[in-house]
């Protein structure tokens, strides 16, 4: 008797087992916004990600509380300027910032890891590259959204201070010039330290380490130059103490404010830099920023690769 056998299929070739599927994939045909278009939203994205705003409420605390404690003594010698009815206010606009100088250092620290380091860890930089975006165009974003970060938090308390003054019914013409002095000086003071900040965090990827590195720098420079320039006073050399002040960002602000702002010297014995020492002041922090500036670039041409 017949057995019955299965019917077998053949086995499908290499080529039968190939399907396409429409899965509803349209080109886009929308405008191509380019380099400018993406810059800008980088620097935005930057500048929110400094006060830790579109961030968690942990990235908040830090930022925030240091703009409260820059803002906060402001407002307290404004209210004893009108309480007393002051005829100046207790400091100057130009003296605010350097008194407030640790504040300023630790923001920075905080907040120019933030900005670069977690790109270099997570190795995302080639990714920004791989757009239009170019190098320079990181480097400028970048830079540009912690100086402005920097000068918010420099600057708001001098307005603090502004406003308070002319509610105090102080001279309109003195509050103004003062004001506008300072803030020349803060947008100095934010370039620099933005430059500086950024070209030290972006030698390490961890964050911790570009902390400690940036207050090093920062703490520890304004520490060595001015106790050289208190033994230069001690020893009767003068002469030594305006040149002692360009290797510290903080007397080097300090400096040109004081040639050409008409701030009062903070330097020992009260000796600031005469016009002649202010223009090398001006010249070696216009050529410190640019440096920063190049040296960034040259950091991510190589991350870029």
């Amino acid at each position: 008797m017949a057995v019955e056998q299965p019917l077998r299929t053949p086995a499908p070739t290499s080529g039968d087992q190939t399907r396409i599927h429409n899965i509803g994939y349209r080109s886009y045909d929308g405008p191509r916004l380019g380099r400018s278009y993406a810059r800008l939203s980088l620097f935005s994205q930057s500048l929110r990600g400094s006060y830790g705003l579109g961030r968690s409420v942990k990235s908040k605390v830090l930022p925030m509380l240091l703009f409260v404690v820059m803002c906060v003594p402001a407002a307290i010698m404004v209210a004893v300027a009108v309480a007393t009815k002051a005829k100046e206010l207790p400091v100057d606009y130009t003296r605010y910032a350097i008194i407030m100088q640790a504040v300023i250092s630790l923001y920075v620290a905080s907040q120019a890891p933030q900005s670069v380091s977690r790109d270099l860890r997570f190795k995302t930089v080639p990714l920004y590259f791989s757009r239009p975006i170019e190098t320079a165009d990181y480097v400028r974003a970048k830079f540009a959204a912690l100086a402005t970060a920097l000068f918010i938090l420099t600057a708001t308390p001098l307005l603090v201070l502004y406003v308070g003054a002319l509610l105090a019914e102080l001279d309109f013409t003195d509050q103004t010039k003062g004001f506008a002095q300072g803030l020349v000086s803060v947008a100095l003071l934010s370039l620099l330290f933005a430059g500086i900040g950024l070209v030290i965090a972006a030698v390490t990827p961890r964050r911790g380490f570009g902390i400690a590195a940036v207050i090093a720098v920062l703490t520890i420079s304004y520490g060595a130059v001015s106790t050289l320039q208190a033994i230069a006073e001690f020893q009767g050399s003068s002469g030594a103490i305006a040149w002692i002040g360009l290797f510290s960002p903080v007397t080097l602000i300090g400096g040109v404010q004081s040639a050409f702002l008409g701030a009062v010297s903070t330097f020992p014995g009260g000796v600031g830099p005469t016009n002649g020492e202010g223009v090398v002041y001006v010249l070696f922090t216009l050529g410190l920023i640019a440096a920063c500036y190049g040296l960034l670039t040259r950091r991510y041409r190589k991350v870029g690769l």
